[in-house]
């Protein structure tokens, strides 16, 4: 067990060697594709070496017919298979973020430049990570296909797609052709959101420090002349025939409630658990359209609300580092 896995070991050394990452769209050159007979195709091999003894024992001009047909048939297929995958590009999609513990969906594009289709080929993840059956497509002429992986995470942080295996068995299955390519890009992964922890009280004040006329909010304070760069959509129109001077709608800002999640005020020990009761709490307080803010160790995002700024606190969290 010991010497299968060193050599294994080994074995993906010497392709990260062959196969660093590479920034998308990648193109399969020859001297990056790989070709072997599967177990089929050697038994295959071994049939028609077996078949030629017999017709050399036998002076079987029939069988050496036979066999030479079979053998110039194996070679044609050897040659479909290799070319099946030759030039072909490969490109991922941007993967979205995700909680750890979900899947991550990869969405690999290959394009075909050729004027033949290109039939069953298949894409596989590197066997060191967990990932479904191989994706099996087929790719018309001139043409695109996407191939759809789905990638388990299991920690928070940035997860590196996985090494991408092309491989394919067409015409006959005789031979299998395939490549390693790793594209340089990766998966943001929020910590997993967990905790029974209630939201901590927020406290009154407004938002950012902001004064209380603003334009554009909710509570309507009264008109006031018009300034340069009051936004058009604000001007009284209805009051300018009657006083001549153009007239901007004035609102206040309402005192809201600012809530802060603070790492130090997590209840329970660990950075783990803490990191997954804030990322509740985040889910939480976006829920419920909060204003809030984010405080870590070295960090901190001032109170704000939106999907941009839920965002940006759950990439705060995901990379946290100690």
């Amino acid at each position: 067990m010991a010497l299968t896995q060193r050599l294994r070991a080994r074995t993906r050394a010497w392709i990260d060697r062959r196969s660093p990452p590479q920034t998308g769209p990648v193109r399969i050159h020859r001297r990056r594709l790989y070709i072997l007979p599967t177990r089929g195709g050697a038994w295959f091999g071994l049939l028609l070496f077996t078949m030629l003894l017999g017709s050399m024992n036998y002076s079987n001009s029939l069988g050496f017919a036979l066999t030479f047909l079979l053998g110039g048939l194996v070679l044609v297929a050897m040659h479909h298979t290799h070319r099946n995958l030759l030039n072909l590009t490969v490109r991922a999609a941007p993967v979205g973020p995700v909680f750890a513990g979900q899947p991550a969906l990869l969405a690999v594009m290959l394009h075909n430049p050729a004027g033949q289709s290109r039939l069953a080929v298949a894409v596989a993840a590197d066997d060191t990570v967990d990932a479904q059956d191989d994706a099996v497509t087929d790719i018309p002429a001139g043409g695109d296909a996407i191939c759809r992986l789905s990638l388990t995470t299991r920690a928070r942080g940035r997860l590196p797609l996985p090494r991408l295996k092309i491989s394919t068995l067409f015409p006959m299955g005789l031979f299998r052709a395939w490549t390693w390519i790793r594209l340089d890009q990766s998966v943001l992964v929020y910590p997993r959101p967990a905790g029974r922890a209630p939201l901590p009280p927020a406290s009154p004040g407004l938002v950012e420090g902001a004064d209380r006329h603003r334009t554009g909010r909710e509570d309507f304070a009264g008109l006031r002349r018009y300034g340069r760069g009051d936004p058009p959509r604000l001007i009284h129109w209805k009051s300018y025939p009657r006083t001549g001077t153009l007239m901007v709608k004035q609102f206040d800002d309402p005192r809201q409630e600012t809530l802060w999640l603070d790492f130090a005020m997590v209840p329970g020990g660990g950075v783990e658990p803490r990191l997954s009761q804030l990322t509740r709490w985040v889910q939480e307080a976006d829920r419920r359209g909060l204003v809030y803010g984010l405080r870590l160790p070295g960090a901190e995002i001032p109170p704000d609300r939106g999907a941009p700024h839920r965002d940006r606190c759950l990439r705060s969290l995901a990379l946290y580092a100690d």
